[in-house]
C-alpha cells in the first residue's frame, strides 16, 4: 500500500526534531549530564509560540536571510543561562545581584548559543538538501515576555521543543517559512519512495524524533559550520590605566617564551597545542603537536578569568 503524502504537521515535527537534536548535542558538550530534550510541538495557526516565557529570560536567536522569513530562538531562564555559563568556566561574580547575569556570563552564553544555532541551521540544511543562510546570532535579556512577539514577529508556521538544562526549563522555538515546510515534506516523500522499495520504513514511528536511520547525522549537520580558529602564544595582564597609557613602540612581556608551545582554540574552546613555524612561502603556520578532548574548562575566557583572579 502506498504511503500517504507527508502532512505539514509531520514535516514540521521532523524539521523541529532534527534541529533540536543538533542543539542538544552542542549543549551536551558543555553539560554532559545536564541536558534533556523533550517533545516537539507544532504551534496552532493564529497562536503565538512565545506564551508563558519567563521574565528576564535570556534569548539567543538567528534569523534566516535567504529570502525567507523565519528564525531559530533558544529561550533560557536566567538560572539556566547561569548554569550554562558556569559549566563553561564563567561563574557568577561575588557581587552578582539576584538573577542578573554579568557581562562575562553573557559572553559565555553567547558563545554557546553561537555554536548551538549554527548547528541548528546546518541540520536544517541537511534536511532540506540546500544551504540555509542565517544572520549573526544575537543574545539578549528580555525584561518582559511580551517583548518577544515584537522582536521576532510572526511566521506562517512555528514549532517548539522543550529542553531541561541543568534542571531549568528551556525552549527552542522555530519560526518556519512555508518554503521550508514544502521542501521538508517533499524530501520525506522522496525518502519514503526510495526506502519503500526495500520494504524498510522510512520514518521512525511514534515519537517524531528523527527522519530515518542515517538521514540526519550530527557529523553531516556540523561539517559545513564555519568556526573561528586561532593560536595563542602567551598573555599579559595589566591594569586598565597602564594599558591605556602604553605608548607606540612599547614592549609588553608575555608569560611564555617564543619557542614555547601554542594553545589552539576553536570558537574559544582549547582543543590542542602546537609549535609556531614559517612555511616556504614565508607565511606563519602551526604544526599541531597534540589534541585534547574539548572540555568546558578549557574555554579561553574561562582560562582568562581564572588567571586574572
Amino acid at each position: 500500500m502506498a504511503r500517504a503524502e507527508t502532512t505539514q504537521q509531520e514535516a514540521l515535527i521532523r524539521l523541529g526534531a532534527s534541529t533540536a537534536e543538533a542543539v542538544a548535542k552542542v549543549l551536551e558538550m558543555f553539560l554532559p549530564d545536564g541536558v534533556e530534550r523533550g517533545d516537539v510541538s507544532v504551534i496552532a495557526d493564529g497562536a503565538t509560540p512565545f506564551t508563558h516565557l519567563p521574565y528576564n529570560a535570556i534569548v539567543a536567536s538567528v534569523h534566516y536571510i535567504d529570502g525567507v522569513t523565519g528564525a531559530n530562538v533558544f529561550v533560557m531562564t536566567s538560572a539556566g543561562a547561569r548554569a550554562l555559563a558556569t559549566a563553561m568556566g564563567a561563574g557568577p561574580p561575588e557581587d552578582a545581584e539576584d538573577d542578573q547575569l554579568s557581562e562575562f556570563e553573557m559572553s559565555a552564553v553567547g558563545e554557546a548559543a553561537n555554536q548551538m544555532l549554527a548547528a541548528a541551521a546546518a541540520a536544517i540544511s541537511v534536511v532540506l538538501g540546500e544551504q540555509v543562510e542565517i544572520s549573526p546570532p544575537d543574545t539578549r535579556v528580555l525584561d518582559h515576555p511580551d517583548e518577544a512577539q515584537d522582536l521576532f514577529g510572526k511566521s506562517p508556521h512555528a514549532c517548539s521543543t522543550s529542553f531541561t538544562v541543568a534542571g531549568e526549563p528551556c525552549r527552542l522555538i522555530q519560526l518556519v517559512p512555508s518554503a521550508f515546510v514544502v521542501r521538508m515534506a517533499r524530501a520525506l516523500d522522496e525518502m519514503s519512495l526510495e526506502q519503500g522499495a526495500d520494504g524498510e520504513p522510512s520514518l521512525e514511528s511514534g515519537d517524531g524524533q528523527g527522519v530515518g536511520d542515517g538521514a540526519i547525522s550530527l557529523t553531516d549537520a556540523l561539517q559545513h559550520v564555519s568556526v573561528r580558529l586561532w593560536a595563542e602564544l602567551g598573555r599579559a595582564y595589566l591594569p586598565l590605566g597602564k594599558a591605556l597609557d602604553l605608548p607606540v613602540g612599547a614592549v609588553v612581556d608575555l608569560d611564555r617564551r617564543a619557542d614555547s608551545t601554542l594553545d589552539l582554540y576553536v570558537n574559544g574552546l582549547c582543543f590542542g597545542q602546537g609549535h609556531l613555524l614559517v612555511t616556504h612561502d614565508g607565511e606563519w603556520a602551526i604544526r599541531v603537536q597534540s589534541l585534547v578532548t574539548p572540555a568546558p574548562s578549557k574555554l579561553a575566557f574561562a582560562a582568562s578569568r581564572s588567571q586574572h583572579q
